[in-house]
């Protein structure tokens, strides 16, 4: 904590990058330090644990890219805990996992919601997890409309169009008919790992030695 002057309390919240950790590793010229992210790079692993916007996408999709390039053949763990975002942002993180060769396995921990709920489904099938206490979130998309008639009227037209690609891609993704997804969605719905399983958006949960198999696996 820090604190003014002027008889006033006021805490002032430490940048975000101070609470990175880091890993010290030894290697035969020394020790090398990484922030943990830059660690689990290595390992193949990326996480979106933030809302999804322009630079958290651009963020991922370069990791993506980077590690095809490293390994084509190698599996890549995406770790998601968002609470979804910006459909555009988030459509470029799915094509660009659909892109790759790399198989994407993708893991909820702790909520995926909204644009992240169709990254999740986007993963390799068969390779698409939740821990066992994880939340699973979707509702219909929404926007805001300003200016002339007529630009609400594209924006509007825009909207449904998002709507309706959504819609496709989990339908594609979870076998489910576009008409009982459109339906099921029409307003917030909340999932169990079970029942995000028996729907389609998951294919395990897992449990401590599933996660020590994927790690051995990786």
């Amino acid at each position: 904590m820090n604190w003014t002057s002027n008889s006033k309390a006021e805490w002032i919240a430490p940048h975000p990058e101070s609470l990175i950790p880091m890993v010290v590793e030894s290697t035969n010229r020394g020790e090398r330090a990484f922030d943990i992210y830059s660690r689990l790079l290595k390992e193949r692993i990326i996480l979106l644990g933030t809302p999804i916007d322009d630079q958290i996408a651009n963020l991922v999709v370069a990791q993506l890219l980077f590690l095809e390039h490293d390994d084509p053949e190698r599996d890549i763990s995406l770790y998601i805990n968002s609470p979804g975002g910006s459909i555009y942002a988030g459509l470029a993180i799915y094509d660009t996992m659909h892109a790759i060769r790399p198989s994407v396995s993708t893991v909820c921990v702790g909520m995926a919601a909204s644009m992240a709920t169709i990254i999740l489904v986007g993963g390799t099938k068969g390779k698409r997890y939740s821990l066992p206490h994880s939340t699973i979130h979707m509702h219909p998309a929404i926007g805001g409309a300003r200016g002339s008639g007529p630009d609400v009227e594209i924006q509007a037209r825009e909207l449904l169009r998002m709507q309706q690609l959504g819609r496709q891609l989990m339908s594609n993704d979870t076998g489910q008919s576009v008409e009982r997804i459109a339906r099921d969605f029409d307003r917030d719905l909340f999932m169990t790992p079970e029942q995000a399983k028996d729907y389609g958006i998951i294919d395990e949960i897992l449990t401590r030695e599933d996660m020590a198999s994927l790690n051995d696996k990786r």
